[in-house]
């Protein structure tokens, strides 16, 4: 008979496994299809989901098409009318860029009687590394990893990838002009805003040079020369949305974080556990994030409110880490860590983290689960929670319990995802 507390953790995996499938793209992307056009059918997109996107559309779409897609190293699927390419994420390489510049050629010729299916998830924006003329990969590279680095926001690094891109915000739909252009999106960005995700290569771009370079001198980036030059010329300045290369395209929102939480939530039912949706679009740093989420968990548990044990936090978003230490681990193991030092090893709270990818930041986990005796075992084998905490190295901790959660690359991305059970 298993315990509580194994129970517990096959509970917070099985909704985990729910919000994942919920966002499969081989469920929810048919019913968004568009009827096939009077001329070609190009597909073109982006994005960890790219693969199983292509594939899905293969596999329902009634005529003719072709076309190019790129995805993240590890994340393929068979295809044969739509070539699936592969490269790096989160740092960009020669890889996304070469792809990008042949999407970008792919849309040479296009009429009005034709289609351009953009398959869009979470990640295109470092997958599709075309810089802007002036300026190199290698300088692109370099402010990547600072941004990553910084604890800038998503929506931040995005605003400065769209200027430092000859394809994203908006760049992609304008070359495609004048034909009809269908992006279906995939959300990972907190409020699902399609120019936030994957830098928006087909919707117009709301932010510009100024907000760009506004952002490095918040977080005190020292960007190239050229990146600088790039960007106070303000020459090469982002598509506007309401400008007339956006006046036949569309977009359509095929799977969110919110869609995801939901799903989780039907599992928690089923269970008997009452689910209680704190957010799809929580921001901020890790440690921060789990302070807040330890301090509800622990009201619940001892007052019953927000809600009654047994019960469920349920959150989304994506949260940022700056990085001090030297450690291993993305921004979920962050988050658990700090909960576990937070909650100081509660009898009755369990949680589990993890991104809906499959890869926790550049690690081998989508993230990791947490038990009430987590911090007691790991003193047993000599690891520090606090140390390891303070060296951003989240992975060694719950390596050494055996509690990292490794899926395997899951083939879409609704960002994180957090449940935090009460008893």
């Amino acid at each position: 008979m298993p315990t509580q507390a194994q129970q517990d953790a096959d509970l917070l995996r099985r909704m985990f496994d729910a919000a994942i499938a919920a966002a499969a793209p081989d469920t929810c992307l048919p019913d968004f299809l568009p009827p096939p056009p009077k001329g070609r059918t190009v597909v073109l997109g982006a994005g960890k989901a790219g693969g199983a996107m292509a594939r899905a559309v293969e596999q329902h779409w009634p005529g003719p098409l072709s076309g190019l897609v790129v995805t993240r190293y590890g994340h393929g699927a068979p295809t044969e009318r739509i070539e699936v390419v592969e490269a790096a994420h989160p740092v960009p390489d020669a890889a996304g860029r070469d792809a990008a510049a042949r999407i970008l050629a792919l849309t040479s010729g296009l009429t009005e009687d034709d289609l351009v299916l953009c398959l869009i998830s979470g990640g295109g924006s470092a997958l599709l590394a075309l810089p802007a003329a002036g300026i190199s990969l290698e300088d692109k590279q370099l402010v990547n990893k600072a941004l990553l680095r910084s604890g800038a926001t998503i929506t931040e690094m995005n605003c400065v990838r769209k200027h430092l891109s000859a394809i994203k915000g908006g760049r992609l739909a304008k070359a495609c002009a004048p034909a009809q252009v269908i992006t279906l999106l995939i959300s990972d960005v907190p409020g699902d805003d399609p120019s936030v995700i994957a830098s928006g290569p087909t919707v117009g771009d709301p932010t510009t040079c100024a907000d760009a370079l506004a952002i490095l001198a918040k977080y005190r980036i020292d960007a190239p020369a050229s990146v600088l030059a790039h960007l106070q010329s303000g020459h090469d300045e982002t598509p506007k949305p309401g400008d007339a290369c956006f006046e036949r395209a569309e977009v359509r929102m095929i799977a969110t974080p919110n869609a995801s939480l939901e799903a989780a939530a039907v599992v928690a039912r089923t269970a008997g556990v009452i689910p209680l949706i704190l957010g799809d679009s929580l921001e901020g740093e890790s440690r921060e994030v789990a302070l807040v989420h330890a301090g509800i968990a622990r009201h619940a548990a001892r007052h019953g409110k927000p809600a009654r044990p047994p019960c469920v936090l349920l959150s989304g978003g994506e949260t940022t880490v700056t990085v001090r230490g030297k450690g291993r681990g993305g921004r979920n193991a962050e988050f658990l860590l700090a909960l576990a030092v937070a909650l100081d090893g509660h009898a009755n709270i369990s949680a589990i983290a993890g991104d809906t990818d499959g890869i926790d930041g550049t690690e081998d986990n989508a993230g990791a689960i947490l038990t009430p005796d987590s911090l007691e075992r790991a003193a047993a084998l000599g690891v520090s929670a606090k140390a390891l905490l303070a060296n951003n190295d989240g992975y060694s901790f719950f390596q050494a319990l055996g509690d990292l959660v490794i899926t395997g690359p899951t083939l879409t991305n609704v960002n994180d995802f957090r449940a935090i059970l009460i008893r």
